[in-house]
């Protein structure tokens, strides 16, 4: 009886471990950790809509890979509208810096489904309510089209480019079979 009752009191010691567990992934304080490794399982989108608000996809020009200066190329498509219009989340994710500086001025890095980043640079100005670790559904604002950065005193426009394992990649492709509707996951 008494091996029976250790072996029971063991496995509810276990059930409460895994309860517990349970509880704290599924916390509030969990929630980006959580939704981090969840981006990190889903598979890269086979589309995407434009980030900029009234933007077709067809009106965006293919400057991936175009020279910029002697020693690099563009890692990116730029998006040209009015400035102060809407720049979208392409896609589910986390914010994982929202900053000043560099060739990109203002600008706002998501992580999205497979672990890749998405960079929206030369912003007029940030959404006032974002920050970094904030989670963002697709379609969320996150700034506004400016000229910050390298473009100042270029017409305004979103330089918005898509990091994965290797790099930069071309993004038109995305916005393009994205321009009937939604991301796909």
């Amino acid at each position: 009886m008494r091996g029976a009752a250790r072996v029971l009191l063991w496995l509810l010691a276990i059930a409460a471990l895994l309860l517990g567990a349970r509880m704290l992934w599924y916390s509030r304080w969990m929630e980006v950790p959580r939704t981090t490794w969840e981006l990190s399982r889903m598979p890269r989108p086979t589309s995407l809509p434009v980030p900029v608000q009234g933007i077709e996809a067809a009106r965006i020009a293919d400057t991936f890979g175009a020279p910029r200066g002697r020693d690099r190329t563009h890692q990116g498509v730029d998006i040209f509208a009015p400035r102060g219009t809407p720049v979208r989340s392409a896609t589910h994710g986390v914010v994982v810096s929202v900053r000043e500086g560099g060739l990109g001025g203002r600008q706002v890095w998501v992580l999205g489904p497979a672990g890749e980043r998405h960079y929206y640079a030369h912003l007029e100005d940030w959404a006032p309510h974002l920050a970094d670790r904030r989670i963002v559904q697709a379609g969320e604002v996150l700034g506004f089209v400016g000229d910050s950065g390298n473009a100042k005193g270029t017409p305004p426009h979103l330089h918005y480019g898509i990091y994965g394992p290797q790099g930069a990649y071309d993004a038109l492709p995305l916005l393009r079979a994205g321009a009937g509707g939604a991301p796909t996951r």
